[in-house]
């Protein structure tokens, strides 16, 4: 504390005299409302990170779903479809409750999958992938026959990330058109 001199000596603190400096301060209510902003603000940022964290969660569950979508795609696309020799394997793909619909041609059925995200304890999330595959003759009035079939995968999985009172489902769907082979060898003219 700075004091003015009187005759020389430093006017005491008790003394109220008009000449006195003072100093500055704050008050009950000034603390009270800096402290309430930084718990607002700090209360802000905490939220913005959970928040964060819960989307990259969400995230990895996704990719992961759209992985398991994908392991089913190229399996399809790995099947042999070769019209020459009469072989269709897309037909054969280890499916649960099967279906073929002849007159739509049109093979159906679903798969079950554990999604790889990190798993620790019951934690466990089982995706479902829902699978048709339709043919499709674009030959129109010509001769020539020219097939095609279209396999599409829906992946359904839940996410109960968002809260423990909310369960939703999600689901990534992918679709890829596939030509068939020509693995004859008297077609290809290459043996008999």
């Amino acid at each position: 504390m700075r004091f003015k001199l009187k005759n020389g000596k430093p006017i005491g603190e008790g003394e109220s005299k008009p000449g006195r400096i003072r100093e500055a301060g704050m008050t009950l209510v000034e603390v009270v409302v800096s402290a309430a902003i930084v718990a607002l603000v700090f209360g802000a940022i905490l939220n913005g990170y959970i928040y964060t964290a819960k989307k990259v969660e969400w995230t990895g569950y996704s990719l992961a779903a759209q992985s398991a979508g994908a392991q089913v795609v190229e399996q399809a696309r790995s099947a042999v479809w070769d019209i020459a020799r009469g072989v269709n394997q897309l037909t054969n793909m280890a499916l649960l409750s099967s279906n073929w619909n002849g007159s739509t041609t049109t093979y159906s059925g679903y798969t079950t999958n554990i999604l790889d995200v990190p798993i620790s304890g019951n934690n466990v999330v089982v995706a479902t992938n829902y699978v048709s595959i339709q043919q499709f003759n674009l030959s129109g009035n010509t001769n020539v026959q020219k097939f095609i079939q279209f396999i599409r995968v829906d992946t359904v999985w839940r996410f109960t990330g968002w809260g423990n009172s909310s369960i939703r489902y999600y689901t990534n769907s992918m679709g890829s058109y596939i030509a068939p082979d020509n693995r004859d060898p008297a077609t290809l003219g290459v043996g008999s």
